[in-house]
């Protein structure tokens, strides 16, 4: 089920973010929608725990979300975004073993907000990259990457350190700003549970959130076919620390939301 006046809600302080200059009015209203989403996943938890009807109404669902075309460079940092987003708002992903589309496990609401998110995120994380490449930046750094050394019979794994190549920059770049988003989500998410829990004093929202996250990770188990799992560091591109830290600096100052329509789905990253 779609609330579509919490998605107008959310979608309003995601515009007002990306249309202020001032840094930590973006940060407030980047926070506030986070916290709005949250709100609304405890509410709907509350009601399910104490309510036949709505637990019968509401239940986790599946659906894909399509993260880009076969063959398209990066398409990891794209998932590892959408991860970071999914983590913060009790949602559980499957990834494709060619990084094209998630499979989001959860309650509908919480999908369509980190559908949301993601819109308005991915779109300034591949700006924020491109930029910081025409910058030039990175020219002179170095990167680092664990490579096979074979003498003789002999092999083993030394760190090879070479010239920053604008592809192992921008991965870089663009893994450290979803680790960043990450971090800015969770931390909105857990103070707005905080204040939850303070106003409860019968402790019947951390039951009905308990509750929730045992049901979504049933659904999981019942619903998911993957097998192993994934892991958004493995990467055959060297490690950066400097490609890394701009884009921990750019996902500190990104804003949510440009496009005014939220919920419907997205299209594909394309080629």
């Amino acid at each position: 089920m779609r609330d579509d006046k919490l998605l107008t809600k959310i979608g309003g302080l995601l515009r007002q973010a990306e249309g202020t200059d001032n840094e930590h009015e973006a940060e407030a209203f980047m926070a506030a929608a986070q916290r709005l989403a949250t709100a609304a996943s405890i509410d709907l938890a509350v009601a399910r725990a104490h309510d036949a009807a709505a637990r019968a109404a509401a239940a986790p669902i599946t659906r894909r979300i399509e993260i880009g075309a076969a063959g398209k460079r990066g398409l990891r940092t794209y998932v590892a975004l959408f991860v970071q987003i999914a983590q913060a708002n009790d949602v559980t992903c499957d990834v494709a073993s060619n990084s094209t589309f998630v499979l989001a496990y959860g309650f509908a609401a919480d999908i369509d907000a980190c559908e949301a998110l993601y819109t308005s995120l991915v779109v300034q994380m591949v700006a924020a990259s491109d930029a910081y490449l025409k910058s030039g930046a990175y020219r002179g750094q170095t990167s680092r990457q664990v490579v096979t050394s074979t003498r003789g019979f002999v092999r083993r794994r030394v760190v090879q350190e070479k010239q920053l190549a604008p592809i192992t920059a921008r991965l870089n770049f663009q893994s450290a700003f979803a680790n960043r988003i990450g971090a800015r989500l969770q931390e909105a998410r857990d103070e707005q549970r905080r204040e939850a829990d303070s106003r409860d004093t019968t402790a019947s929202t951390a039951l009905a959130l308990r509750d929730k996250e045992i049901e979504v990770r049933d659904y999981y188990r019942t619903a998911s076919t993957a097998r192993g799992t994934w892991r958004a560091n493995r990467s055959s591109a060297g490690y950066s620390s400097a490609a890394r830290a701009a884009g921990d600096r750019a996902g500190r100052r990104a804003r949510l939301g440009a496009d005014p329509e939220f919920g419907g789905p997205r299209g594909a990253i394309e080629p």
